[in-house]
């Protein structure tokens, strides 16, 4: 009596969803921006709110968060949130701020996502080949859209946001057939 096992990988789970897209614009350039939009998106909407549920059950808690926090939360040593009206409270005033901060997020990381691969989309179509010449283009505008989209812009910040894109894009380029 002989039966197959059927193995499957997470690998082999996930694959299938690379092939298939969720819109169809009738172009593969706005549909490689759509897609990553919303992609990114998400994950800035589950980054913001959970972001959010820590400082909140910290403070519940009676907390103090020392040493470890990011300059972001800090201002003049005084712990603050990202979302100003968010306080832990359970009331419609705190909602509204939770939903506007994920959404600002969720913005943020979409545009991001949507910028860089529309770009290097656009570049390999362009060129004829993507290699880390793309990569730092588009990593570099889109650190330039990323800092225009911040409420504190300088153009110190433009430069090094710039410069940081292009830098973390190359790298990760270049180490794509390393790992």
């Amino acid at each position: 009596m002989s039966h197959s096992l059927e193995t499957r990988s997470l690998l082999g789970e996930i694959r299938p969803f690379d092939k298939c897209s969720f819109f169809d614009f009738g172009h593969p350039l706005l549909n490689r921006i759509a897609e990553s939009f919303v992609k990114a998106a998400g994950i800035g909407a589950i980054q913001a709110v959970s972001r959010e549920a820590y400082f909140t059950a910290i403070e519940g808690a009676g907390l103090e968060l020392s040493g470890g926090v990011p300059p972001e939360i800090t201002v003049d040593g005084k712990k603050r949130h990202r979302a100003p009206g968010l306080r832990g409270e359970t009331n419609r005033k705190s909602l509204e701020a939770l939903v506007m901060n994920t959404g600002k997020e969720s913005l943020q990381w979409g545009l991001g996502a949507g910028v860089y691969s529309g770009i290097t989309y656009g570049l390999r179509e362009a060129r004829g080949v993507h290699d880390w010449k793309n990569s730092a283009v588009a990593g570099a505008i889109t650190g330039v859209a990323l800092a225009l989209a911040a409420e504190d812009r300088s153009h110190e910040q433009i430069v090094q946001c710039a410069i940081t894109g292009a830098a973390i894009s190359t790298a990760a380029n270049l180490l794509t057939g390393i790992f």
